[in-house]
């Protein structure tokens, strides 16, 4: 009988979802075997499924079935962030509201999961537009209010004036808005601010101990963005106030000529009143709101600046030092105001635009004439330096010169970070309420906890005119004073959407708790999570504010970790056939249901672990998919047959793809068998080799496996067979390549057999008159890794 797809996935999808796979609870005799695995929320569109999602979907789904089989006790949940922007946006254009449309998306999602074979706990799943779910998203937030990390200030903000609602920082990218790709502009308004800065330092210790990509943990560096450095004072000619500046390269602080100060800066105002520059500088100030601080600090973006008609004194050498405002300086970093020299390039680039003089601390390289050395490389011997002029720069000298500003009062040691407070507030409709009730005074208090869940109210107009909508909802404003009185209000604004995906992991351990957001037992049973897999463009967003919330929950005595995710792995992009990133305005996307449609589940499964490494962006191939797709074809196609040399390789093919799977090297487990599968339509293979061979396909196959595994009288579910184990010494390998190394330098390489001892290695190598002619002279140390390889140090 041919391979029907068709028939086989209907089938087994219906059984399973009868038989409640992939459900779990928590049982005390296997605990010590509870593994909690995760895949990062989703935002269910309206465009379904796409080929990213089942990527990194199957990848953990791959990796939990194998586990489950090695007698694991596992969570795998899956959920919605159904808050947010596009189904507001959605529901603007079209008039439906966006919980209808939301509602249907999370039908179809689930559908697409489903009809691919993902295993995920249905029990539990959840949706962060669900009262029962954001009743807790706002009793977090009451708790943070309750104890200082949440406040309300007014700030400059990134207003976006397409979406008509503040962004973050990290929302904002090459100055524009992530969603819209609108122009952003800055903005004064009154905002919810969470004190995420109050976590900063163990947010950056704690990436050591974190089993996560080296770069990734990079990038959250870079975005808390720690600086050691000084604030020097100085006075400023013809002003009763002084103006502190902040430098993270101290050793060069002689070669500093003049000022730079973000136009935001507060001094500003008072700086400039009453000079002749006063107006263009004013004028300067109002230009830049327009413009995104993101954008104004893109390294390649043209300098701008005015004169304030203003001089510093520099308090080291006591000269005068004109004070600029200039677009790149920002008020996120160190104090607003820079002290400037010509061992930066971008400050030679803005001095030379302004005809600002420079003097240089260290003298220009041999190779590198025409430009001054720059500071950042700390690197070179200082002149016109005051008394350090001579010394070479070090560690110690910068210690040594910490010291002695603060020691003559010109200054004081400080660290600085590019992390600001979390800005939680929106203006827009479709989020969770925020929970404050203002009294007739205008004071802020908290939502009672028995008027949780704070409901979005219905009877709203969903077009923001640069308010929330909910400030025209007449229940709300009913709602208020009915529950506190006469005269109180409710805060108007909705949370940013990162808010509800920063907890959802600890809701999966208790979805169903009406009492609390979790019993405190079951996060202990299965938090922390052990693997997450998602996107790496979530690094300085969605896992800063995650991590961040687990340290607070635990400070407020709610958990009993830290860390929400210990180990991290991050999937590449599937590409387009093209190459290009996928757009429905190129053409090139890829349907997941037409591929399971025509090739079947498994097949697109096993094509998309196939594609390439796990991290690596990769096209899709059509020929690719349809070789994959023979593949399984030969698979329910095997026919009986002996040949002993078939179980040598078979135990290979165990231990390969138990190894690589565990590792999540897919696509090489993959290629393992393909190996067996081709030696096996060749020879025939055995009942019990069969057997064995299916059960190691399952996690990869999961339809397929089912129904053949039923044909060779399976009794249950092939899911809940022991993973096959492998003989060590049938799985070896007859010959390994070893290399054979002279100071770290292949010069050669021999096909030995990998119990070699590395006396008879030595000798063999030693032999080789190729190898024998780099080993003249004393051999002084000998590496041997065995079956791999050995070098010689001379």
């Amino acid at each position: 009988m041919p391979y029907n797809h068709k028939e086989i996935e209907s089938k087994w999808r219906r059984k399973w979802e009868e038989n409640k796979s992939g459900e779990v609870s928590e049982d005390p005799s296997k605990e010590s075997e509870a593994i909690y695995n995760l895949v990062m929320l989703p935002y269910p569109s309206g465009a379904g499924l796409h080929v990213g999602h089942v990527e990194s979907y199957t990848g953990l789904d791959i990796v939990t079935r194998m586990a489950r089989m090695h007698g694991k006790h596992i969570l795998f949940p899956m959920g919605f962030d159904a808050f947010g922007l596009p189904a507001e946006n959605y529901a603007i254009k079209t008039g439906v509201h966006p919980a209808e449309t939301t509602k249907a998306a999370i039908e179809n999602f689930t559908r697409q999961m489903k009809s691919v074979g993902f295993d995920f706990d249905w029990s539990r799943v959840l949706s962060t537009a669900d009262p029962e779910y954001y009743k807790w998203t706002q009793w977090i937030f009451l708790q943070f209010f309750t104890n200082g990390l949440a406040y309300k200030k007014r700030a400059p903000v990134n207003w976006c004036e397409s979406c008509k609602t503040v962004l973050a920082n990290e929302q904002v990218v090459d100055g524009a808005c992530e969603r819209c790709h609108s122009a952003v502009v800055q903005k004064d308004l009154e905002q919810w601010f969470f004190k995420i800065t109050d976590y900063v330092e163990p947010l950056l210790s704690g990436l050591d101990h974190l089993d996560w990509p080296e770069s990734l943990k990079t990038m959250q560096r870079n975005g808390i963005g720690k600086k050691e450095g000084v604030v020097i004072t100085h006075q400023v000619e013809g002003v009763d106030f002084p103006l502190e500046t902040f430098s993270a390269y101290p050793a060069w602080l002689y070669a500093d000529t003049y000022l730079v100060m973000a136009p935001e800066h507060p001094l500003v105002p008072k700086l400039v009143a009453g000079t002749e520059a006063e107006n263009e500088a004013m004028a300067f100030v109002k230009e830049m709101k327009s413009v995104g601080t993101a954008e104004r600090g893109e390294g390649d973006r043209e300098k701008k600046g005015v004169f304030t008609g203003r001089y510093a004194i520099d308090p080291l050498r006591g000269t005068k030092m004109p004070i600029w405002l200039a677009n790149f300086a920002l008020m996120d970093f160190g104090t607003g105001a820079i002290r400037c020299s010509a061992h930066d390039p971008r400050d030679v680039e803005f001095a030379r635009m302004y005809s600002i003089d420079l003097c240089e601390v260290v003298d220009r390289l041999p190779e590198a004439p025409d430009e001054p050395v720059n500071a950042h490389d700390n690197k070179g011997t200082l002149k016109n330096s005051g008394g350090f002029s001579g010394r070479e720069i070090s560690s110690g000298l910068i210690e040594e010169m910490l010291d002695f500003f603060a020691r003559e009062g010109y200054g004081r040691r400080e660290t600085t970070y590019r992390l600001r407070d979390w800005l939680v507030s929106r203006q827009r409709y479709w989020g969770a309420p925020i929970p404050i009730v203002y009294d007739p005074d205008g004071n802020a208090h908290s939502v009672r906890e028995e008027h949780l869940p704070l409901l979005l109210p219905t009877d709203v107009d969903f077009r923001p005119e640069g308010e929330s909508p909910l400030a025209l909802s007449e229940s709300h404003k009913k709602l208020a004073e009915d529950l506190y009185g006469e005269g109180w209000r409710f805060e108007v604004d909705t949370m940013d959407t990162f808010v509800d995906s920063s907890w959802y992991f600890l809701r999966y351990c208790d979805p169903h708790n009406a009492d609390a957001f979790a019993d405190k037992e079951k996060l202990d049973y299965w938090c922390p999570v052990d693997t997450y897999v998602g996107g790496v463009e979530h690094a300085v967003l969605h896992l800063l504010y995650a991590r961040f919330f687990c340290y607070a929950l635990h400070d407020l005595g709610y958990l009993h970790f830290t860390e929400p995710f210990l180990k991290l792995r991050n999937q590449g992009m599937v590409l387009g056939p093209d190459g290009q990133k996928m757009s429905k305005s190129r053409g090139n996307v890829i349907n997941p249901d037409d591929v399971v449609n025509e090739f079947g589940a498994d097949t697109l499964r096993m094509y998309e672990m196939f594609m390439g490494p796990f991290e690596d962006d990769k096209p899709w191939d059509t020929n690719g998919i349809l070789g994959v797709r023979r593949f399984l074809d030969r698979v329910w196609s095997l026919m009986e047959g002996s040949d002993p040399s078939l179980e040598k390789l078979l135990h290979k093919t165990i231990k390969k793809v138990t190894e690589d799977t565990g590792r999540m090297r897919f696509n090489t487990a993959i290629s393992q068998m393909m190996i067996f599968v081709k030696a096996a339509t060749a020879t025939g293979v055995a009942m019990d080799q069969m057997r064995r061979f299916v059960t190691l396909l399952a996690p990869y196959a999961p339809f397929l496996a089912e129904e053949l595994w039923e044909r060779v009288g399976g009794a249950t579910s092939i899911h809940l067979e022991p993973w096959p184990l492998f003989d060590p010494e049938l799985a070896k390998d007859d010959v390994v390549a070893l290399a054979v190394q002279v100071n770290g330098k292949l010069r050669a390489t021999f096909e030995v057999s990998p119990d070699l001892s590395q006396e008879d290695v030595e000798a063999l190598a030693r032999g080789d008159a190729h190898v024998a002619s780099y080993l003249k002279g004393e051999v002084k140390k000998v590496v041997f890794v065995p079956g791999r390889l050995i070098n010689f140090v001379v």
